[in-house]
């Protein structure tokens, strides 16, 4: 077995959920995880290879935004801030979803910034974060539809 799939047993109790879910509204994508409605649904069900893969297409898109919108975040120093945290990441966690929970920490508590490693202004923080947000979003339900139209033309 790899390493990565032992990650996930290991870490199985952690989850991509943001505590935002917006497929109860109808949503197809989570405006918080970005998981799609029936693997928020399912999560509980999959198999940790599953859960792996959810979290690997996560990463990717995580890795795709947000790494060329913060391209000065000091790696190390994220890591070190995210510990100092007690933030709990997959071990096979990208570059990407590291910086991204960095993020999300000071989006939360904008004094935690200077420390973060993120390499970011204040000032810029809200625009940066906004693009971040707005980008993955995008992505999410492209991937969706995609594999929903690929789905659709299964068979044809």
């Amino acid at each position: 077995m790899n390493d990565s799939i032992k990650g996930v047993q290991l870490h199985d109790s952690l989850t991509p959920c943001a505590g935002k879910c917006s497929t109860v509204f109808g949503d197809h994508v989570c405006r918080g995880c970005r998981r799609f409605s029936y693997e928020v649904i399912e999560w509980n069900r999959y198999t940790g290879e599953q859960k792996l893969l959810i979290w690997q297409r996560l990463d990717e898109q995580l890795d795709r935004i947000v790494l060329p919108l913060i391209p000065d975040a000091n790696l190390i120093q994220v890591d070190e801030f995210l510990a100092s945290r007690q933030v709990r990441l997959l071990p096979s966690g990208s570059a990407g979803r590291h910086v991204y929970e960095a993020l999300r920490a000071c989006q939360r508590n904008r004094e935690l910034l200077p420390q973060s490693g993120l390499n970011i202004a204040t000032e810029q923080f809200d625009a940066i974060w906004q693009q971040v947000d707005s980008r993955l979003y995008t992505l999410a339900v492209a991937n969706f539809e995609f594999a929903w139209l690929r789905a659709a033309n299964f068979g044809v």
